[in-house]
């Protein structure tokens, strides 16, 4: 039987290429040779692809594999990736990774993928219009208010009156479309204020303004299998610093995640994975998600972060809830290729 040839796509062109660079090794690392035929495709800092031989996956970073790119790899146009691939595991984070992006050329393309299509990955990447679909779905999200650029620059006074009588510190600025905790700032005075605003528009032309929430921060992966979603499990998060960091969401020893939860009744835990699920549906994603957000003193349950992707990285929450369920990381692989296969075979138009 012919093997399936499995692009894993990662590196690209977002603040993320280093957890992509992880995500994409550990994918291809557990992928069932006897089933399929691994193709590592690296995406550099301006969108170009390459297929990369084993040797480069193993590299540290991604500046490691672009040392070496032009005289151990091969270059290929985006007309000739299904020449190369039948199938795209999608590692790219952020960016023109989990934004629709590089889903819209697979469509194009006619090359099925991990994860949900165009429009629900873009929504996922959106933290603006992403809490208003899940407000009108009833589904309880924070308070926030968009600043753009061009409103920052010419009425910087007003924009900073409006939001401290909106929000008393401490609050979060972050950028709009950003991951990993990139760019986010805790706002404690005018001072730190006008940092933030300037950290967040270093990766975006929009800054979110976020209350701050105090409580336990938790994240659930969806999986879908056989066209009906489930939730995984659930962990239960405890970074070192004030907010859960990049440094807390990827150095090891940084942050505590419990899975199951510790500090959550099973009866609340239940309701969270609901909830979980119903922003899942809300946000249309598909094949699979992690919905993260934060269980507050009061008892509401309140959804931060959906994501219409995830890290695959060996400790991350896709695979240390998986393991929970009895799940080995080349089962959960072959499960998310035979699902993204099912679901584009059945998909009328675009995903």
């Amino acid at each position: 039987m012919k093997k399936l040839r499995v692009g894993v796509i990662f590196g690209g062109m977002s603040s993320e290429r280093e957890v992509s660079l992880n995500s994409g090794r550990n994918v291809y690392d557990n992928l069932d040779r006897e089933l399929y035929e691994g193709v590592p495709v690296f995406m550099d800092g301006e969108g170009g692809l390459w297929i990369i031989p084993w040797q480069l996956v193993s590299q540290n970073t991604t500046a490691d594999i672009l040392e070496r790119l032009e005289k151990e790899t091969r270059r290929i146009p985006y007309e000739a990736l299904k020449e190369e691939i039948d199938f795209a595991f999608i590692s790219l984070h952020g960016k023109y990774g989990d934004d629709g992006c590089i889903q819209g050329l697979l469509e194009l393309l006619g090359i099925p993928y991990t994860g949900p299509g165009v429009l629900a990955s873009a929504l996922g990447m959106d933290k603006h219009i992403q809490q208003k679909i899940l407000r009108e779905a009833g589904i309880g999200v924070p308070e926030s208010v968009p600043i753009r650029e061009r409103d920052w620059r010419e009425a910087r006074g007003e924009v900073k009156g409006k939001l401290f009588a909106r929000f008393k510190p401490p609050f979060f600025t972050k950028p709009l479309r950003e991951g990993s905790s990139v760019g986010v700032t805790v706002i404690r005075n005018e001072g730190s204020f006008e940092r933030g605003i300037a950290e967040a528009l270093r990766w975006d032309s929009v800054v979110l303004a976020e209350e701050y929430l105090d409580g336990i921060e938790f994240s659930c992966i969806i999986l879908e299998e056989a066209g009906k979603a489930r939730p995984l499990g659930l962990t239960e998060i405890h970074p070192q610093s004030e907010y859960y960091t990049y440094d807390d969401k990827y150095m090891p020893g940084r942050c505590r995640k419990l899975t199951p939860p510790k500090n959550i009744p099973p009866d609340t835990a239940e309701k969270i994975k609901a909830e979980a699920l119903r922003a899942f549906h809300a946000l249309g994603f598909r094949s699979y998600g992690r919905i993260d957000g934060f269980l507050l003193r009061d008892g509401r349950i309140l959804i931060t972060d959906p994501n219409s992707s995830s890290g695959m990285a060996p400790s991350s929450f896709f695979f240390e809830q998986a393991a929970y369920a009895g799940m080995l990381p080349s089962m959960i692989v072959k499960t998310l290729i035979e699902n993204a296969v099912k679901i584009h075979q059945e998909k009328r138009g675009p995903l």
